[in-house]
């Protein structure tokens, strides 16, 4: 009997299945009335909202080209690789609790020993307008990190989120975090996190983060946006990483989905990598945000400084420096906002799509008075980072997004190998291109 209910059950799911796809609509059952959507994944839920769950994901499938500093030696090399592709289950359930469940197929996310998750979370949302979440989380750092990397400008986000990535990435740990909205204008938000990374005792890192955004003109096409950032980092266990590394600008060079540089990809890093016990304090992070559009243009930028204290006779590492970015739909519509962040661009034109030009120059320094000698690829002093990003996007409609973008980076005081012993002899500066097609659903 529970087999022949289950058998009926199951076929009345795939018949409503097969009448929502057929007919691209919504379907409204008897009772307790639920809706199935189809456009943008699958989604089902009560008209109450008390319940309800959806299915999309994203890909990004990227191809690059670039040589001189992005290589060891100089040549060129090229990647084609999965940037991301992710599975994303979210839904809500008892008008309350709401929960997401991003799991990254490229495994550019997580690791394999604690699971290759973008996201796995739980938010509480019944003391509205205060959430409560708990699970794994990019905790709130920066406004380009806010904004969904389906909806970013640039192919890949600012130099200074790489010398910093510890601050807005999870860690493959579990945190909590507290956030609220005052009206339509303000938000804040406070969390900890307990990262990976144990000391001797098996006591894991925590993280501190807080952002506070305020935005007097919130809508699409008119806003006006400030923030403040902070997150400290426990620094004081044997694996710490103590490089600052940047890709500038050009994931082929090392990634996962695909054919990366291999061993010929150059990423930065600057500053040996001390790895003991009681080597550093901790790692502080600080951004300032701000923002500002009118109609299908849009400015943006950040300023970011880190500084990883030490704990021992060796001199603390700093890094500070900005981005600025300037974006123009030049078929006139306006990219969306919400508190806080950036959303997509809604073509208005189904035939042509939207069509958006844009530019990004970033800039930071990295300082790291421990460095007493010069070598074959670095000088005595400063190292200074610098890259240009030109591009276009083409959202050939809601789900679909092509981007192609030239980077040009340059370093002063620093190379990569190319170039016979002596001081800095090698490549100060490279050239990539990369394309991306995307589909979100």
């Amino acid at each position: 009997m529970i087999r022949k209910h289950f058998a009926g059950f199951a076929a009345s799911a795939l018949a409503l299945a097969v009448s929502a796809q057929a007919f691209a609509g919504t379907v409204t059952t008897d009772g307790a009335d639920i809706v199935i959507k189809t456009k943008g994944g699958l989604e089902v839920a009560t008209t109450d909202k008390a319940f309800g769950f959806k299915i999309g994901g994203r890909l990004q499938a990227d191809y690059s080209t670039f040589d001189d500093f992005y290589t060891i030696n100089g040549n060129k090399g090229d990647a084609a690789y999965f940037r991301r592709a992710f599975i994303e289950i979210g839904g809500v359930a008892f008008t309350d609790w709401k929960y997401q469940i991003n799991y990254d197929l490229a495994h550019n996310a997580g690791s394999a020993e604690d699971g290759y998750f973008d996201e796995a979370s739980i938010t509480y949302t019944g003391f509205n307008p205060v959430a409560i979440k708990v699970g794994r989380f990019d905790p709130d750092f920066g406004l380009e990190k806010a904004t969904s990397s389906k909806w970013v400008t640039a192919p890949e986000r600012n130099v200074g989120y790489d010398l910093m990535d510890w601050a807005n990435g999870h860690g493959n740990g579990l945190g909590i975090q507290v956030s609220a909205t005052a009206g339509d204008s303000l938000y804040a938000s406070f969390g900890v996190t307990a990262k990976d990374a144990n000391d001797a005792d098996g006591d894991s890192s925590k993280q501190l983060n807080a952002r506070v955004v305020f935005a007097p003109l919130h809508d699409a096409g008119n806003v006006l946006h400030f923030g403040v950032n902070f997150a400290q980092l426990e620094a004081d266990v044997a694996s710490y990483e103590s490089r600052f590394r940047s890709r500038m600008g050009m994931r082929g060079v090392s990634t996962n989905g695909g054919n990366d540089a291999g061993a010929n990809g150059h990423r930065a890093a600057i500053g040996s990598n001390i790895a003991a016990a009681d080597a550093w304090d901790n790692d502080r992070a600080m951004a300032v945000e701000a923002a500002w559009a009118m109609g299908p243009f849009s400015l943006q930028g950040e300023y970011l400084q880190r500084k990883l204290k030490a704990d021992t006779a060796i001199a603390d590492r700093e890094a500070d420096g900005f981005y600025v970015q300037a974006a123009y739909t030049i078929t006139g519509e306006a990219r969306g906002y919400k508190l806080g962040k950036f959303d997509s661009i809604k073509p208005a034109n189904k035939q042509i799509g939207a069509w958006e030009v844009f530019y990004r120059y970033d800039d930071f320094s990295v300082e790291d008075d421990t460095f007493v000698a010069a070598t074959q690829r670095r000088g005595l002093g400063d190292v200074d980072l610098k890259t240009h990003n030109l591009g276009v996007n083409w959202y050939a409609n809601e789900a679909v997004k092509v981007s192609a973008a030239y980077v040009k980076a340059t370093a002063d005081n620093y190379t990569n190998a190319n170039g016979p012993a002596g001081v800095a002899t090698g490549d100060d500066s490279g050239d990539g291109f990369v394309v991306r097609a995307q589909y979100a659903f």
